[in-house]
């Protein structure tokens, strides 16, 4: 029962004989306190209190009511402070909304009896609709000469005559009032505000904006006192930004109340930007703050966000929240069923929502838009939660209702990413199923150029302020690193199989890991990521392909001739050959491209206080004439800090097993190793598909089994690549089955043509890092490397011990007790070694 009041008075006068009726039936009086005003339920009703914090996030105030409901059981009676409360602790209405449609029908399941109350014409339609639309009996409470009066407005299941009419409370009863003349009386002072504008009510989101609009366009806040400004200030970050106390900090000293009333314009219903909106904006704000040049050189954004309000609305209204709740459970597996799956790729939006999505279409027309995660704890201190959340690219071509039919499919699409099982195990991991994670969307123009019927930028790619993989001793890792590609960044930030990226060193850049210079060709990137205008999709080129389309790149900046390769065609006596090479040595070696990447790193490492990655994209005119795309910055999750090992490791070659020297990634160690999990190369190498999807899911269980304690060391080594998508590649496990790994080796065996890449700046490549693993390569035919067969064919066998039902795989899958023999590892990242001895 929903009771619409003028004042917290009015509705403690029907909680008490509520909670007298609870004690006389002998049920179970439930108070939720929640709210500033004073308590609602009398001292001696023996009510049983449960007192919640709003402020700490939408996720766990709903979820402790809903577990006390289900641990009371059926037939309690309840009672809930004034919700109205809750929309000044969320800055929503629609949150208060959501709050109702779950909770409600929640308690009608346990056959209670529920007060509610709401501070009447204190709401917009956001709460109002969605309330009197789910609750069973809404009733309006009048006082007026010390009588009180109520009026039913929603009744479920009942009928009378007199159901709907004014009614006064006369002792234990209420009277309907039959004259027209005392009805008019009460009612004709009460503000309708579906007509009456003067009562047309404004949230707290809306009026927040609105007043800081007027300081800003006023400039009141050179005349408003500092305490004045800095509590509307607080208050729009909390209600838009973050609430995260050290992103406050940072956005407290760089960004100002224009900035605010930006980001408010720009909004697309409630609540917070989310992770990766923040750290766009508050990079390009340190920047512009620390050097006013860089306001020329970086491109100008005009991105919009989503709210994360509208990720709650679009789990309530499409009865998905349940779905969130259940995989919530570590005991789901954190596996979503097709029909759930369905059910959050099909919802519907709120009409006002869409149409917002309308507008902002008709303002991007027909350029390129990335619909892109930027959940709560996505790129803030702590978890960078990398390539755990989805991001789409869109053409954006067509009518306009394909344009909106396909951006609406996207948004489903990065909603049903958070509950995926990627994403919830990483939660899982690092503790924090029970942290408030909301899902906002930031949607930002794609940067770059039309070229014919494709659209791309010519540069992209990652930086991060400290360079974990010191592959030479001229790089110094605090000076940082690039990985570049040209065409779409999306090459950059994942791992490609079949291609290469250009790793760069800061302060180093023409130095390349591959060290031979007969192999910078075979080791450069040949394909690039596009948009087809035409086909209105994401698509990939062959680089010869672009060139021999679109002269008109300038691409002596990033391409080289490969004159060894002219040369062979010439004494071959053959025809034209294709000669150019994506080294970028145009661009690293001239102009101020690279100095100014540098720059850009160490300054929001500087101000964050902490190592950075960033994506970002350029474009040029010329070697001196460019624009950076500044599109996301985050701090960049090391463990590690370059150093070389501090004790010696002595040990006996003939009892190496496996060793490399080269591509060593991670934190240098000394450890002893509790098991080694071993995929033997030329047996994998045999398998059909479908069984090395087998072996990958047989990796994930053998890497999560409890026998060895908490946190124990794990050897992990295979053939080719690990994570990959092509099971021709490597093991196609998935990340979430390898997090418990502590040294990850890829033995580069597969086939010829496979070779390690460092992956430096690839989601794969945070995770690595993120978890504290070791990574490396081993090349069983290369100087200073070792892999020694013959061990791992005659040590004993565990598998079948530990898995039974896995026995056919023994011939495969080998784990080896690494205890019994005391195996170690020292890896030495600074000078590149890797060492498993025993």
């Amino acid at each position: 029962m929903v009771l619409q009041v003028d004042s917290i008075d009015d509705y403690v006068r029907f909680v008490t004989p509520f909670c007298q009726e609870a004690e006389r039936q002998a049920r179970p009086l439930i108070y939720f306190r929640f709210a500033d005003h004073r308590k609602v339920v009398p001292e001696d009703c023996g009510a049983e209190i449960h007192v919640l914090e709003p402020n700490e996030g939408f996720e766990n105030f709903i979820s402790e009511i809903l577990d006390i409901i289900d641990r009371k059981g059926k037939g309690a009676f309840y009672v809930f402070d004034c919700l109205s409360d809750l929309s000044v602790d969320w800055y929503s209405d629609r949150m208060l909304g959501n709050f109702f449609m779950l909770a409600c029908p929640y308690l009608y399941t346990y056959d209670t009896v529920a007060y509610f109350a709401l501070i009447r014409n204190h709401h917009t339609s956001f709460a109002i609709d969605a309330i009197h639309g789910t609750a069973q009996v809404v009733i309006d409470i009048h006082s007026k000469d010390s009588r009180i009066y109520v009026h039913p407005l929603k009744v479920d299941g009942r009928r009378s005559p007199t159901m709907y009419m004014l009614h006064r409370w006369e002792g234990e009863d209420f009277i309907p009032v039959l004259n027209s003349s005392t009805t008019a009386e009460i009612l004709t002072g009460v503000p309708q505000p579906w007509i009456d504008y003067s009562a047309h009510q404004q949230d707290i989101w809306t009026r927040s904006f609105l007043k800081a609009q007027e300081f800003v366009e006023t400039n009141a806040v050179e005349r408003l006192t500092d305490q004045t400004c800095d509590i509307l200030f607080l208050r729009l970050v909390r209600m838009a930004v973050t609430r995260d106390p050290r992103l406050m900090k940072l956005i407290e000293r760089y960004l100002e109340f224009p900035d605010l009333v930006d980001i408010g314009k720009r909004m697309i219903g409630t609540g917070l930007i989310g992770g990766k909106s923040v750290g766009m904006l508050l990079a390009r704000a340190i920047l512009r703050r620390s050097d006013p040049e860089w306001s020329q050189r970086l491109e100008p954004h005009d991105s919009y966000y989503i709210g994360s309000d509208v990720y709650y609305t679009y789990l309530s209204q499409n009865g998905c929240w349940w779905i969130r709740r259940k995989l919530n459970d570590p005991a789901s597996g954190f596996l979503m069923d097709e029909q759930d799956k369905e059910r959050m790729l099909t919802g519907v939006f709120p009409a006002d929502i869409e149409d917002q999505f309308r507008k902002m279409l008709d303002y991007f027309g027909q350029s390129p838009i990335i619909v892109r995660s930027s959940s709560l704890l996505e790129d803030a201190y702590g978890n960078a939660f990398s390539g755990k959340y989805e991001s789409v690219f869109l053409a954006n071509q067509g009518t306009p209702r394909e344009r909106l039919d396909k951006f609406l499919d996207a948004v489903r699409r990065v909603y049903t990413s958070t509950m995926n099982q990627e994403a919830l195990a990483y939660r899982a991991h690092w503790g924090l199923l029970d942290r408030d994670e909301q899902m906002a969307v930031l949607v930002q123009r794609v940067s770059g150029s039309v070229y014919g019927e494709m659209f791309f930028p010519q540069v992209a790619g990652v930086g991060i302020s400290f360079n974990p993989y010191v592959w030479n001793k001229e790089i110094d890792p605090r000076a940082g690193m690039m990985r570049l590609v040209f065409g779409l960044g999306t090459r950059a930030v994942d791992r490609v199989d079949d291609d290469y990226t250009r790793i760069v060193a800061m302060n180093a850049p023409l130095r390349r890991p591959e060290g031979c210079s007969q192999d910078i060709g075979k080791y450069s990137q040949r394909r690039s990521d596009v948009i087809d205008m035409r086909e209105n999709r994401l698509t990939s080129l062959p680089f010869e392909e672009i060139v021999r389309s679109y002269p008109q790149i300038p691409l002596e900046i990033f391409a080289s001739r490969d004159l060894e390769l002219e040369r062979r065609a010439n004494e071959a006596g053959g025809g034209e050959v294709f000669s150019l090479i994506l080294t970028f040595e145009e661009l690293l070696s001239k102009g101020t491209f690279v100095h100014r990447m540098g720059e850009m790193l160490r300054t929001l490492e500087a101000a964050y206080e902490h190592p950075i990655d960033i994506e970002f994209t350029a474009n040029f005119d010329d070697l001196n004439d460019y624009r950076i795309n500044l599109l996301q910055c985050r701090p960049f999750q090391t463990k590690g800090n370059g150093t070389s090992l501090k004790e010696s490791c002595a040990f006996d070659p003939e009892r190496v097993l496996l060793s490399s020297s080269g591509h060593v990634i991670g934190s240098s160690r000394a450890v002893s190793v509790d098991r080694i999990i071993y995929i033997v190369p030329e047996v994998y190498g045999n398998m059909r598909m479908s069984d090395r999807y087998a072996v990958a899911r047989l990796i994930g269980k053998l890497t999560h089994l409890k026998d060895l304690g908490e946190r124990p060391t794990i050897l992990l080594a295979g053939p080719g690549r690990w994570a990959t998508t092509s099971p021709e590649m490597g093991v196609p496990v998935s990340f979430s089955e390898i997090n418990t790994v502590s040294i990850l080796c890829e033995i580069m065996s597969m086939h010829e043509g496979l070779v390690p890449e460092a992956s430096l700046g690839t989601h794969f490549f945070n995770d690595l890092v993120e978890m504290d693993m070791v990574y490396c390569a081993v090349h069983p035919n290369r100087e200073g490397h070792v892999l020694n067969e013959k061990f791992f064919a005659s040590s004993e066998n565990h598998l079948a011990s530990l898995i039974p039902e896995a026995v056919a795989f023994a011939s495969v899958v080998k784990v080896i007790d690494g205890r019994s023999i005391k195996v170690r590892v020292c890896s030495d990242v600074q000078k590149q070694s890797f060492t498993c001895f025993f």
